[in-house]
């Protein structure tokens, strides 16, 4: 059965574990980018392990006459690059191949391939030899490949990519073979399932005895700061060390000799979130050198760090003993014809709109977001709940619960140092009515607990409160409410009490702070009609006020701690008929222009960062309405 024959591809072997600094050119260091167009082929979805079977690693692809060769981008997913729905709606394996060179002055020194993302499970082969095989999507992995490689001529890399699946993978699904033969795959996620190498591909050198892994934990003691680190080192020559912190201007602060430490930081500039503080995003440098006996350089790493704390309890969350108010969004990584791929002018624009409409937050809702993205985060002080893949989990079973695991070890790993990361979220909309989710539950926020006690941990909940078993294992509760839209749909005058009800027993339930993390309505843009009416731009604004009003309330109360409109951007959907070309929750349209939601939004961001933080509120925000007077309309 086609079923049984994907299997083989989603049973890799795991990665070496080790350390996952990203990667940084430094004296030591060299890097060269595989970014580019690579070759690529797609295999029969009736035999998708074809590839494997004739060794497909093993040939230069042009050699293969059989093969309809593309050139395809990387980063980019591939679904939306061509005119074939065949490469669109594809099931199980493509393949992907280049060639490259390594110079001949990095001989002597190990050296590592590294893949930011794969969607979703690959398998990487440098010179027809196994190197390495990752089966989660959105997260980094690498291998040496000193050996495998030749110096000054040239080398291929293959890499098979599988899209499928399974109830056991993170995320889930289903596949099935229709009645025309062709194969489908089926998921409950509200998002399309992009696929392929999405993310940069690099070569970089590390010296025999390297820098393998930073960990770092701050503190604060009132103007002063702590910045604790643990530095591991993989090799075996004898090295000293000097991690020096340095601060924007790259001058010294404040240094040491040890491996293990704590750095001392007088009248420290503490690390804020956008509109808390003038200076918000102020990182230093921690830099790490490994000396020889003779103080000579063997290597050297530089890691962003920001000194701040947070704080939680039963009604609110603190960043440097202040208490935060979340105004963020729902997001994804989505837009026209690169799918999931990396877009740095993309993720500029993105920004630009955060800042513009006054957001302080976002959760990567539904997967880890790329590092280039997350970086900006902690540059710009936005703050994150940074989620895994795991969304709409169900059909709990113990090898789903051990790649669940899986996912957050690799996602803490990576994000662990990031002052932004202000909260982990360990799954989104599971099933947790079922009485088999407190078990499994139980162990997933345990397990992100034993690897971090620095952050709170929540789980992205649809069910209410009274009828899930998640609430007693979580820091904090966040709940998606849709009243208006898919329930009540029409019925503006009910929000209010519905959305009160519903949140506040979260908080009468477990005594945790709770959080909007989704609410929001589906808005055509340009479709304009009075009284307002559903899908209209006149309706989301309708739907949104009245979500306002109860946040409002909420937050005087006290326990509200942030809201979280679905969706920044409207974004694209599996085929089905409740969905006009994709989800349509954005209050940016696809392309990144606002609806008219954005500008309401826009209002009431500004006037919370003025009123809970005394934030200056833009020029425009005042603008001239009326008989030489200037209204400043809702602040």
């Amino acid at each position: 059965m086609f079923l049984l024959t994907l299997l083989p591809l989603l049973l890799l072997r795991d990665a070496a574990a080790a350390g996952i600094l990203y990667p940084r050119p430094s004296e030591s260091r060299e890097l060269l980018s595989l970014d580019g167009l690579w070759n690529f082929a797609l295999t029969n979805s009736t035999d998708p392990i074809k590839g494997h079977i004739d060794e497909w690693y093993s040939i230069n692809f042009r050699e293969l006459d059989e093969l309809d060769i593309q050139l395809m981008p990387v980063p980019a997913s591939y679904n939306d690059l061509g005119t074939d729905p065949d490469l669109r709606d594809h099931v199980g394996p493509v393949w992907y191949q280049r060639t490259f060179f390594v110079p001949k002055s990095w001989s002597g020194q190990k050296v590592w391939i590294r893949f930011s993302s794969v969607c979703r499970a690959a398998e990487v082969w440098v010179n027809g030899e196994w190197v390495v095989s990752h089966d989660i999507g959105h997260l980094p992995f690498q291998a040496e490949i000193s050996s495998l490689v030749t110096y000054g001529t040239e080398n291929t890399v293959t890499v098979a990519v599988d899209n499928t699946l399974t109830a056991t993978t993170v995320p889930q699904g289903s596949i099935s073979e229709l009645v025309s033969g062709r194969i489908k795959q089926s998921y409950t996620f509200d998002f399309f399932n992009y696929a392929g190498i999405d993310r940069p591909v690099v070569l970089y050198t590390t010296p025999s005895t390297y820098i393998d892994d930073v960990t770092v934990s701050t503190d604060i003691d009132g103007a002063n700061g702590f910045v604790n680190y643990l530095i591991s080192v993989e090799g075996t020559d004898t090295v000293t060390a000097k991690v020096s912190l340095l601060d924007k201007a790259g001058n010294e602060v404040v240094s040491d000799t040890v491996l293990n430490g704590s750095l001392f930081v007088q009248n420290a500039n503490f690390w804020w979130p956008y509109l808390m503080d003038p200076n918000p995003g102020y990182l230093y440098s921690l830099q790490v050198e490994l000396l020889d006996a003779s103080a000579n350089l063997v290597d050297k790493y530089v890691l962003p760090v920001g000194i701040r704390t947070i704080s939680w309890d039963s009604k609110t969350v603190k960043v440097n003993d202040k208490p935060i108010y979340l105004r963020g969004f729902g997001r994804h990584e989505d837009s026209d014809i690169r799918g999931k791929g990396l877009d740095l002018s993309l993720i500029v624009r993105d920004y630009n709109l955060i800042k513009w409409i006054g957001a302080n937050s976002y959760r990567t809702s539904h997967y880890p977001y790329a590092e280039e993205i997350m970086d900006l985060a902690d540059e710009l002080g936005i703050m994150i709940i940074d989620e895994c893949p795991a969304v709409n989990t169900e059909n709990f079973s113990d090898e789903l619960l051990e790649n669940h695991k899986k996912s957050l070890t690799e996602l803490i790993q990576r994000d662990k140092n990031r002052p932004g990361v202000v909260m982990w979220s360990a799954a989104n909309e599971p099933r947790t009515q079922y009485q088999a989710a407190e078990d499994y539950y139980k162990q997933v926020v345990a397990h992100i607990k034993s690897l971090d006690t620095s952050r709170p941990v929540t789980v992205v909940n649809n069910q209410g409160a009274d009828n899930e078993h998640s609430g007693q294992f979580i820091d904090v509760a966040s709940c998606n409410v849709y009243h208006g839209w898919y329930d009540a749909t029409g019925d503006i005058d009910v929000i209010v009490s519905q959305v009160l009800s519903a949140a506040k027993r979260w908080n009468e339930l477990h005594d945790i702070p709770v959080i909007m993390t989704e609410y929001g309505a589906d808005t055509q843009e340009g479709l304009h009609i009075l009284p307002s009416f559903v899908w209209s731009e006149e309706y989301q604004d309708a739907l949104l006020s009245k979500y306002f009003e109860a946040f409002d309330q909420m937050r005087e109360e006290g326990f509200f701690v942030g809201e979280m409109i679905w969706n920044f951007a409207d974004f694209k959907t599996a085929q089905t008929y409740t969905r006009v070309g994709g989800n349509k929750k954005g209050v940016f349209t696809r392309n990144r222009q606002p609806k008219a939601s954005a500008h309401l939004l826009r209002k009431r961001y500004w006037a919370l960062a003025q009123y809970l933080d005394n934030a200056e509120v833009p020029d425009d925000l005042n603008d001239y309405v009326f008989g030489g007077s200037t209204i400043k309309d809702e602040l």
